[in-house]
């Protein structure tokens, strides 16, 4: 009875079938200012370790902040993530293929505040939450093998 009660009709077993399970297409999540230059990006430049500036052709630029993630983490530390990305980046993020977290914004003006953010959020042993770095001369994520959590 599950399969009547769902809308599937055995004489029709394609009639309202979702055929693309999967995650969306990856573009439909770009920042603005990013979908509008997409493939028109002249350079970057790396001011700092972890923080980057990318130019356009149009004159459009994104500051990019990088800060050390981790493989695991909690709902608690990715709500957080969230948060710092609404209040600086209009709640657009990347996360990099090491599990870095980059914040993007397309004015200047806003990396300070970013930056002072995330440099005064700390564990209560004292170490970053954020750490900014892993651009240039700057050491990254390690990712290895993968392991298992019990």
């Amino acid at each position: 009875m599950a399969f009547i009660s769902s809308g599937y009709h055995i004489d029709k077993p394609m009639e309202n079938r979702i055929t693309d399970i999967g995650p969306q297409k990856y573009d439909k999540f770009h920042p603005p200012v990013i979908a509008k230059n997409n493939g028109k990006w002249l350079y970057h430049e790396i001011l700092k370790p972890g923080f980057l500036v990318h130019v356009a052709e149009s004159g459009d630029e994104v500051y990019t902040v990088r800060c050390g993630g981790a493989r695991l983490m909690t709902v608690t530390h990715i709500r957080e993530i969230l948060e710092i990305a609404d209040k600086y980046c209009d709640g657009y993020l990347r996360f990099t293929t090491r599990n870095n977290i980059e914040f993007m914004v397309d004015d200047k003006s806003k990396v300070d505040p970013l930056i002072k953010d995330l440099e005064s959020r700390k564990f209560d042993g004292g170490s970053f939450k954020f750490p900014i770095g892993g651009t240039g001369a700057g050491v990254t994520n390690i990712v290895h093998t993968q392991g298992w959590i019990h």
